[in-house]
């Protein structure tokens, strides 16, 4: 029988964000394909000095959790993020599109989930998102509910699943 070929697993590290990660986030944030998925983006993904500010602000705030995720050959592959009040403490996390489907999602959201031990935490997803759903699910999320909320990325209100991990 022969073996089932794919691509390859991607092994994953976390580490603090640095300025120069912020130009690989940036173009990773512009793939159009990547924000239609994330469905919930920024107005106008393409206004760098709101993303500049954006990123400036959140790495000062003490309780924001950011870090890059960083492949095997010390690529930049994303980033992942913990945020919120306590009591609302949310996950996100981008990962560029060459390594959608690879597992980078999945090992990065576990290592996050590692470093942040507290618990609730809750996470969201558009409802046709199923690769975000799928991670969140192995890395031990439930949906919780459903909600229907505005994507700037898609010009619609749209359906999203929030998950819970307690």
């Amino acid at each position: 029988m022969a073996k089932e070929v794919g691509k390859p697993s991607t092994r994953v590290t976390l580490r603090e964000v640095r300025d120069e990660d912020l130009a690989v986030f940036w173009a990773q944030m512009n793939e159009p394909e990547g924000i239609h998925m994330a469905a919930f983006t920024a107005e106008d993904p393409s206004d760098r000095a709101r993303f500049d500010a954006h990123w400036a602000r959140n790495r000062r705030d003490p309780a924001v959790v950011l870090r890059t995720v960083v492949g095997e050959r010390g690529e930049v592959v994303g980033h992942a993020a913990v945020f919120g009040p306590a009591e609302e403490r949310e996950v996100t996390y981008w990962i560029g599109r060459e390594y959608w489907g690879r597992g980078a999602a999945t090992a990065a959201l576990r290592e996050l989930l590692r470093a942040v031990p507290e618990r609730p935490l809750y996470a969201r997803a558009a409802a046709d998102n199923g690769g975000s759903i799928r991670v969140l699910e192995k890395c031990g999320f439930v949906a919780a509910g459903r909600e229907r909320g505005f994507a700037n990325a898609r010009g619609e209100e749209i359906e999203e699943v929030v998950f819970v991990l307690a």
